[in-house]
């Protein structure tokens, strides 16, 4: 069957097997940014953004996000510019391994969309179900927070 998607902001038309999962779709077209974990939906490192609410798209059927907009950590910023996010993550030295972390910004950016200036039990449900095995999530919380008043014109 045929879908149409726009990633990052590009517009795409795939041929999909019904039972091909999102994950796998946007990793077969280059997205390597999503993460394959846990493959039932408990970790969160496949999170993507569809119509800006954060998705696990390993239990996603990719027919089932067809005229839908999709956004991977590959359409968040780059290296020469990154997004405000992606750039506390680094400051605050949130970042270890590396391998939940896509998941965990893109569901900081969905959070930041609706709550501007979120409270810490704000950003701990914005991230829950984002499970990292390297830190205690005080690292990426004070990133959330940083990026938060850099994103509202602060700091």
């Amino acid at each position: 069957m045929e879908i149409k998607l726009t990633i990052n902001g590009d517009s795409k038309k795939f041929e999909v097997d019904p039972s091909t999962r999102l994950i796998d779709l946007l990793r077969s077209a280059g997205y390597q940014g999503v993460k394959k974990g846990c493959d039932e939906g408990h970790c969160g490192s496949c999170t993507v953004l569809l119509d800006g609410q954060p998705i696990l798209s390993c239990i996603k059927f990719a027919a089932q996000a067809d005229g839908a907009e999709i956004t991977t950590i590959e359409g968040m910023g780059t290296v020469n510019d990154p997004h405000p996010l992606q750039q506390s993550f680094v400051d605050k030295g949130a970042v270890q391994c590396g391998f939940c972390i896509p998941g965990m910004i893109l569901s900081s950016k969905s959070l930041l969309e609706t709550h501007p200036d979120p409270t810490e039990d704000e950003i701990k449900r914005g991230l829950d179900g984002n499970y990292c095995r390297c830190t205690g999530y005080v690292k990426q919380i004070e990133a959330v927070q940083s990026a938060a008043q850099k994103m509202r014109g602060g700091i």
